[in-house]
């Protein structure tokens, strides 16, 4: 509903636009526009089909150059300017005034010397956007002065890449609300001096460095910001163990669930009991999955608890010949011992534990006394040998839409408490939308969001997605984590109990107040 919205404020815009300056480009266009280099040479920039701001034909044009040359005036003169704000005493808000009455001061100048009504129309509009953008309150004054100085840059873009206006997709409009929609759920002690204003000031002035390179610097910026993201929102100790056990309990689980698939075609033609075969795939694929976990897939102990698996399917078929009785009773206390300590790995112990080990032994003593055929040696020995090398052959099983999570397995593999994380898993058997589901996976580190959880609503910054999408993490500023399964998030979502904390992107709010602007004083647009 909201991306629903934000393009209709961006149809809207450019419709107002279309209606009041129509084809009148001044012969130009703005549809397909050409940068020239500094030699003189042509660059193509961008092209936007069906003409630009103003909707006119898509003619090519070489930038004028003294627009061009007017811009980049402007945009030094406000860096010095904004320079001596930053550093300047007094109350935040004049300050801030100073800076919004600065810019349409040049805003003015620059509308004067547009070579074409929609050159001049851009000027306006983009001027109209950070108007909007500057008096937002809750971007903290640090970070706003940073966000000013983006308003030449992003007009340059405007001009060449029409495109800026119809789509939520330019990297230009994404740095910005990806930015903003960051920075907007800290308060303004938490920002200033931080890493997260640092990393905002490095993307200005790189933008500032490179004035020719149009959205590819935008997209450059974008990309690496999202990665500071990812790194700056994780960097707590608490964060960091909540992200290492989270991720452990997935691959944990997605291992559990590749090995039952595994041990299921391998005992597929085997005679082997009921009674075994769940507890080969219910219980030791757990087994093998945490010990590979813990061990490696290859350590010592996987690999001899890897054994006992073809061991308990050779001690449980049937042995006709005395031989093999004798080989059972001399390896059955190993064996139970082994499996023991397989079982104490997931936490099974005292009574439960027991009871696995009895039905195993009543299942033993009935192979013990069958006169039926055995499983050849053969077979066993072959099946030895695959899950020794087990990796080799699981296949990726994707989302594990399955995977079981709850605090007590959080707790149970790494030995840590589950105190301070909120695990909210999976509703068994519930059936899960699957366009809430793509709405899930779509969610932006870095973003907040409303959680309403047991009747207590908390805001949170999303800050971490595991690597299969399946666990996503949510923390509040009182330091509780809230991991969350992806079916139970969408569902979450469906339900109106996660709600992104800003409707509106901050540049798709701009975009409606410009609009309202210009819907209630029209003439301004060419003024």
């Amino acid at each position: 509903i909201a991306r629903q919205r934000a393009q209709t404020a961006l149809l809207s815009l450019k419709r107002f636009v279309t209606a009041r300056i129509g084809g009148d480009t001044g012969g130009g266009g703005a549809g397909h526009y050409q940068a020239a280099n500094p030699d003189g040479r042509a660059t193509d920039v961008g092209a936007g089909g069906g003409g630009g701001v103003g909707g006119g034909p898509t003619v090519p044009r070489v930038f004028s150059r003294t627009f061009a040359g007017a811009i980049a005036d402007a945009e030094v003169a406000y860096r010095m300017a904004a320079t001596q704000y930053m550093d300047a005493p007094g109350e935040q808000a004049t300050l801030m005034q100073q800076t919004a009455v600065d810019l349409r001061k040049r805003t003015a100048e620059l509308k004067k010397r547009a070579p074409t009504t929609a050159d001049k129309a851009t000027v306006e509009i983009v001027a109209l956007m950070f108007q909007a953008i500057l008096a937002e309150e809750r971007i903290p004054f640090s970070a706003r002065v940073w966000f000013a100085r983006l308003q030449m840059p992003v007009l340059r873009v405007a001009i060449a890449e029409p495109e800026f206006f119809g789509t939520l997709q330019h990297p230009a409009r994404m740095l910005i609300d990806r930015m903003g929609s960051c920075v907007m759920g800290f308060d303004a002690a938490a920002i200033t001096g931080s890493a997260l204003e640092g990393e905002i000031r490095r993307v200005v002035q790189v933008i500032e460095q490179y004035p020719e390179t149009g959205q590819r610097v935008f997209k450059l910026v974008f990309d690496e910001f999202v990665a500071f993201l990812n790194r700056y929102l994780t960097q707590s100790d608490t964060t960091q163990r909540v992200m290492s056990v989270a991720q452990q309990v997935e691959q944990k689980e997605t291992m559990a669930i590749q090995y039952t698939i595994e041990l299921r075609k391998m005992l597929n033609d085997m005679p082997v009991r009921d009674e075994i075969r769940e507890f080969l795939f219910k219980i030791w694929a757990e087994v093998l999955a945490i010990a590979a976990l813990r061990y490696g897939a290859q350590g010592e102990q996987t690999v001899m608890l890897k054994r006992v698996a073809s061991e308990l399917v050779w001690a449980a078929s049937a042995k006709p010949n005395r031989t093999d009785r004798a080989r059972v009773i001399q390896d059955l206390p190993q064996l139970l011992q082994r499996l023991r300590q397989g079982m104490a790995l997931l936490g099974i112990v005292d009574e439960p534990q027991e009871a696995h080990i009895k039905i195993i032994g009543a299942t033993l003593s009935d192979a013990f006394m069958s006169k039926t055929e055995a499983i050849p040696q053969a077979k066993i020995e072959a099946m030895a040998e695959r899950l020794t090398h087990l990796e080799d052959f699981v296949t990726d099983v994707g989302g594990a839409s399955d995977l079981p999570l709850d605090a007590h397995s959080i707790e149970l593999l790494l030995g840590v408490d589950a105190a301070s994380i909120e695990v909210i898993p999976d509703a068994a058997g519930a059936k899960v939308a699957e366009d809430m589901l793509a709405w899930a996976h779509e969610l932006q580190v870095g973003n907040w969001f409303m959680l309403d959880h047991n009747d207590r609503v908390s805001q949170v910054q999303f800050v971490w997605r595991s690597d299969r999408k399946q666990l996503h993490l949510f923390a509040s500023a009182d330091g509780r984590s809230f991991l969350i399964q992806a079916g139970r998030l969408a569902m979450y979502l469906q339900a109106g109990l996660l709600v992104p904390a800003e409707e509106e992107t901050l540049t798709v709010r701009a975009t409606r107040e410009a609009l309202a602007k210009l819907d209630a004083n029209p003439e301004r647009l060419l003024n």
